[in-house]
């Protein structure tokens, strides 16, 4: 049995498990749709603005209106907050999901037979790592069968509803007993992870694949880039990756919304350091710094 989700359609808050979405709806039908996914830290949305920003570029690139104003989303989340707690008395860390349709209408592709573009937000409970991941590290393993979409294609910055790629390539992984898929582009070059983006450690630095290699912009990327790893004292550079080049990482570590920064223990043959001494925990501490200043700054942001 699933755990409870709250769900809001349009402004109308109903249990996620009731019908609230017509059969019509070009999100459903085609994968038409955006979407974002915030959690909060001590109570409070997490990088509310940077999500923000990477739903309305999104947008622009689907030529897809925003129903709401992004203050007017926000008074939604709050209002389904109130509600997700309000039937389960959970008072922990929430993950919440916005999705963006073009709406309904006629079936067809034309852009142009959709009525007006409509939301789904969603809120449960924040999923936890396990403990034994934070310590024993995630097993990843490399796609074979398939390459991340190109940029020129289905640009992969694009936070859309058409995830097949990645399901795709994640279920290769999973078929071999790994958590997550590590997924190259045309070229060969490492992109990133079904659900995150991938970091590794070399030489004292750290090392993430360039935007221009087909992936998508994460926040706690961003984050990592800006202010974490100076925080770690730690340089950073973007630089093509490619799997030859896995042995010569000391760590790796993924990044995400939802895990921020966790460490990595192999992909497929090629083996990392994990444990309290490495990079990766201290760059998880810095990130836990970060979040804690920044939630104790933005009180409007509290649910």
């Amino acid at each position: 049995m699933l755990h409870y989700i709250q769900a809001n359609t349009n402004g109308r808050l109903q249990p996620a498990d009731e019908p609230s979405v017509s059969p019509l709806n070009r999100g459903f039908l085609y994968g038409d749709a955006i979407y974002e996914v915030w959690r909060t830290h001590f109570g409070v949305i997490f990088t509310w603005e940077e999500h923000w920003a990477r739903l309305a570029r999104s947008a622009d690139a689907l030529y897809l209106k925003l129903p709401l104003i992004a203050d007017q989303i926000l008074h939604e989340i709050k209002r389904t907050v109130s509600a997700y707690r309000q039937h389960t008395k959970d008072e922990g860390e929430l993950y919440i999901r916005l999705q963006v349709t073009r709406g309904n209408g006629a079936i067809g592709l034309d852009p142009e037979l959709a009525d007006r573009s409509d939301f789904v937000l969603l809120v449960q409970t924040c999923p936890r790592v396990p403990a034994e991941k934070l310590r024993d590290g995630f097993k990843l393993s490399l796609a074979t069968q398939l390459r991340r979409n190109p940029i020129d294609a289905l640009n992969p910055a694009w936070k859309t509803g058409n995830y097949l790629n990645n399901i795709l390539c994640l279920r290769e992984a999973r078929a071999r007993g790994a958590d997550e898929v590590v997924i190259l582009n045309q070229s060969g070059a490492v992109t990133e992870a079904a659900v995150s983006n991938i970091g590794f450690v070399r030489d004292g630095a750290i090392i993430t694949p360039p935007l221009s290699a087909g992936i998508l912009g994460g926040i706690t990327r961003g984050i990592l880039i800006t202010d974490i790893a100076e925080a770690a004292g730690m340089p950073v550079r973007e630089e093509t990756v490619r799997a030859l080049d896995f042995r010569e990482m000391k760590e790796c570590f993924l990044l995400s919304t939802t895990k921020d920064i966790g460490p990595v223990s192999a992909i497929d043959d090629a083996r990392f350091e994990v444990g309290a001494h490495t990079a990766t925990r201290r760059l998880k501490s810095a990130f836990a710094d970060y979040a804690r200043d920044y939630s104790a700054s933005h009180p409007e942001l509290r649910v």
